[in-house]
């Protein structure tokens, strides 16, 4: 905040003493508490209960089982056929 004291102008009016903001300071302080707001409202947004308000808990953690395996881990995906059944020449010669 800028202190500005008590001053007359040049056409006579008496100015009393204030404070105002700096240059750009309002502008720096409205993205400041735009960020303070969303960071607030993410925050607010994450906890141990669920968002709809039934109280269910999240599942507890569990201890890993090495080795780790997903579905089908033992099946593989059949490779892709290819879309052409005829010799394609890619040397012409030239």
């Amino acid at each position: 905040m800028v202190h500005v004291r008590e001053y007359v102008r040049a056409n006579g009016t008496k100015v009393r003493e204030h404070s105002r903001w700096a240059a750009g300071a309002r502008r720096e302080m409205s993205v400041l508490a735009t960020i303070a707001l969303v960071v607030v409202g993410f925050a607010g947004t994450t906890g141990s209960g669920s968002a709809d308000g039934s109280g269910k808990q999240a599942p507890e953690p569990r201890s890993t089982v090495y080795p780790v395996k997903f579905a089908d881990w033992d099946n593989p995906r059949p490779r892709p056929a290819p879309t052409v059944s005829y010799p394609i020449p890619w040397d012409q010669g030239r």
